[in-house]
């Protein structure tokens, strides 16, 4: 599962030269922080060119909450699919922080595309790239705890938009617990769960919508659904009692189904 694009934006995979003449199509567009910059089920058709910044793409659900699907940031596209299929928009965009972008009419993203046939391939891998991402998704939505899929998640971020420094890796996007929550299909207080004993094992440390994974090799272990205690050595003097069993009705560590009772770490 994904919420970033591909490690080549379409901006910054195309020739200079048609960079410059697709930018010079639009016009420019600022955004401040929390800003809607497409709207969900609109019929508009523009394309936005995103020059700096983040943005969220987010889709709402039955129950009135909302659902993370990715992050563009930077060199990204959005707003293609209703500009190339002339349907309304399949998601909300939203300003992360501040942003810019070049907004540029459908007919016009259009025409770019009919004259230039590469320009029109990684248009189309790119759509590929996020129907691929989906599918992933829905499989881990279907078969995967809460610890896990957050686990996923924060190295997805300390990998694609981290920070090196003494303490571990500072997670630059200034996701809040409910974005979090929203980002891995599940409630904040599940998120909330998961999180503090991620803390009480010293894998994260977390503040005011900042996140610092100190652990990382654990956190990748919880991210494919390993126990966390194959990366750690056994303490000294600590043995496994000869002849121990496990109680009865006492679930093994590795094993539960319910997204809201996570392992422990």
């Amino acid at each position: 599962m994904s919420l970033f694009g591909q490690d080549r934006s379409f901006l910054h995979a195309l020739p200079a030269a048609d960079r410059r003449a697709l930018l010079a199509e639009g016009a420019p567009r600022r955004y401040a922080p929390g800003e809607v910059m497409i709207r969900e089920r609109d019929t508009s058709a523009y394309v936005l060119a995103l020059l700096s910044g983040w943005s969220v793409v987010s889709v709402g659900t039955e129950r009135g909450a909302r659902l993370i699907l990715a992050l563009r940031g930077t060199g990204e596209v959005v707003g293609d699919l209703a500009a190339v299929d002339r349907g309304p928009r399949s998601a909300t965009v939203t300003a992360l922080g501040q942003v810019e972008a070049v907004a540029i009419s459908g007919d016009r993203f259009r025409r770019f595309l009919a004259a230039r046939p590469h320009a029109t391939a990684l248009i189309m891998r790119q759509l590929a790239t996020r129907l691929r991402s989906a599918d992933v998704e829905r499989r881990s939505l279907a078969s995967e705890t809460v610890l896990q899929r957050l686990a996923a998640r924060l190295v997805e971020l300390a990998e694609r938009a981290g920070r090196r420094a003494e303490s571990g890796t500072v997670l630059e996007l200034p996701l809040p617990q409910h974005d979090l929550a929203a980002a891995i299909g599940a409630t904040r207080e599940a998120v909330a769960k998961a999180l503090r004993l991620l803390r009480e094992q010293g894998v994260v440390r977390t503040a005011q919508r900042t996140v610092i994974v100190i652990d990382m090799p654990v956190l990748v272990l919880l991210a494919q659904g390993r126990p966390a205690r194959e990366t750690r050595p056994e303490r000294p003097g600590r043995q496994e009692r000869p002849g121990r069993q496990e109680r009865p009705g006492r679930a093994h560590p590795g094993a539960h189904s319910s997204d809201e009772q996570p392992p422990p770490v």
